[in-house]
């Protein structure tokens, strides 16, 4: 199975909050998922959307920023979160990447091509078309959002949203990917567009179980993280922590070391 060594999962609830807790290593025995979760915040005004990947005890980050200009995408490493905010900022507006609407990256290794160099991106290129016919006749009037990959041993599946009650997977075998995405289907859904809007992160849990978030909108208004688990990342989804009662991330379940938001 391909998986990237995971040390620290990082949701957004909100511009400007980043939620952080350190969950597991491949180095490190798995453990049953828990059933509820709690969580500390911490205050990082103008950047969102951090995509983090550990290697040889270097964290390298990804992560929108918002600026009145627009968002731009940016790039800084350190050892120590302790040292993130003097890590130096590396926009990637400046290379081949280039500039318009860049938002909400998402950055893994793949292992088949064995490349691995933050500092050279190419340009951008689409990975369909146009927009899959299913995503089309159910987005009303949502937005096709948060792209995400993940891979198992035979194939790569695409996660996105469309900011109206649905998750969509798409998937290409490993020998296509990038390209070649296709068979896309509905993998959640939910009657409440709010209750299944946006941001869907899937990771290997280990053992054969996978782990998926998606960002809700609660009946206060206020947005929070919902959870699932599956063994099969083209399966069915159980609920973990998905209510608002019982969330994955939300105000209900943060120790805030300041003022508290919603």
């Amino acid at each position: 199975m391909l998986s990237s060594r995971l040390s620290v999962i990082s949701v957004c609830l909100a511009a400007g909050n980043v939620l952080s807790a350190s969950i597991w290593k491949d180095s490190v025995t798995k453990a049953s998922l828990p059933k509820s979760f709690e969580w500390n915040s911490y205050d990082l005004a103008g950047i969102k959307d951090p995509s983090i990947i550990e290697v040889d005890g270097v964290y390298h980050v990804f992560a929108s920023t918002a600026k009145e200009a627009g968002y731009n995408l940016v790039y800084l490493s350190f050892t120590d979160f302790n040292e993130a905010n003097s890590a130096t900022f590396h926009y990637l507006d400046q290379g081949p990447i280039g500039t318009g609407y860049r938002a909400a990256p998402r950055v893994f290794y793949f292992e088949p091509h064995k490349l691995c160099n933050p500092g050279g991106w190419s340009a951008p290129e689409n990975s369909f078309d146009s927009m899959p016919s299913i995503i089309s006749e159910n987005i009303g009037n949502g937005n096709w959002v948060d792209m995400w990959t993940i891979c198992d041993s035979s194939d790569c599946y695409l996660f996105s949203s469309d900011d109206n009650g649905h998750l969509y997977r798409s998937q290409s075998s490993l020998g296509n990917f990038p390209n070649g995405m296709g068979n896309t289907v509905i993998a959640l859904q939910d009657t409440n567009a709010y209750a299944l809007f946006e941001a869907s992160n899937v990771y290997s849990a280990g053992d054969g179980e996978y782990l998926l978030l998606v960002k809700a909108i609660g009946s206060d208004g206020a947005r929070y993280f919902r959870s699932w688990t599956s063994t099969s990342l083209s399966g069915t989804w159980a609920s973990l922590a998905d209510t608002e009662a019982n969330p994955f991330a939300r105000s209900n379940n943060i120790k805030f070391s300041a003022e508290a938001w919603n």
